[in-house]
């Protein structure tokens, strides 16, 4: 899949990824693209969420994590030492597997990621806004003094996605976004997703393959190399491709539900 520089959002060079001497995440070369979703699937155990919390440098929290290689993203590398992490997460912003709002009311949960990164101007109409981008605001319009944890998990999810878009990121980061959810709240996050893919990439990782086969343009497939210790991508295309005519046997084997 060729895939150039206008079109490209991330790109990885000879990634590397390190807890201590343990390799994580081996020789990664990846291109996220623009105003796609990239679901990276695969066994539990192989990297997939330490790669995607590479990409907005969440892995340097955990003590002992380390990098080698490149990361690539509006022209610079996100790994260099002068690169300021929390300014990068502005721009690449996460969601979490489980919800996990503020306890505060559901108004200053959206406004309070716009008021800390210094936004001047309406706070209502960026909250409404953001809200209203993660299909929320129909909801809780009218109950926005509300204590947030007071939200269903579906609801809370959702007010999580708001929280992250009322910063304006140019990429959202979703690990295992629907994991806690049950099956209507589930659609509504994927539904949420497409409609947010018109304006935002989206990088996913979920072990729901039904899941990466509905909501995702992309597909990278993570596997344990042979010391059975380091994961790495043996395969990416787009979505309908890697579901119904992998290259790699082991991609077959992991979509088809044969192991994993």
């Amino acid at each position: 899949m060729v895939v150039d520089a206008v079109t490209a959002a991330l790109t990885t060079h000879d990634l590397n990824l390190y807890y201590g001497d343990l390799r994580a995440v081996r020789d990664v070369n990846l291109v996220v693209q623009r105003q796609r979703i990239t679901a990276i699937i695969g066994p539990s155990g192989c990297g997939k969420s330490t790669l995607l919390r590479s990409f907005n440098r969440m892995n340097d929290l955990i003590h002992g994590a380390r990098s080698a290689g490149r990361i690539m993203f509006a022209g610079q590398n996100i790994l260099d030492p002068d690169v300021d992490p929390v300014a990068l997460r502005r721009r690449i912003g996460m969601v979490f597997q489980k919800p996990n709002p503020f306890p505060k009311t559901i108004y200053e949960n959206v406004a309070w990621g716009a008021r800390v990164n210094g936004f001047r101007g309406d706070l209502d109409t960026r909250v409404e806004t953001s809200l209203r981008q993660a299909a929320l605001w129909d909801e809780v319009k009218d109950k926005l003094e509300r204590d947030a944890l007071a939200l269903s998990l579906g609801q809370q999810q959702r007010l999580c996605i708001a929280r992250a878009l009322a910063v304006e990121p140019e990429v959202i980061l979703m690990d295992e976004p629907c994991s806690a959810l049950d099956p209507i709240a589930t659609l509504k996050i994927e539904d949420l997703m497409r409609s947010l893919a018109a304006t935002y990439t989206i990088v996913i990782v979920t072990h729901n393959m039904q899941q990466a086969a509905r909501v995702s343009d992309i597909t990278a497939m993570m596997m344990l190399g042979d010391d059975r210790k380091a994961g790495t991508i043996i395969e990416v295309g787009d979505t309908k491709t890697i579901f119904t005519r992998p290259k790699d046997k082991r991609t077959e084997d992991y979509v088809t539900g044969r192991f994993g």
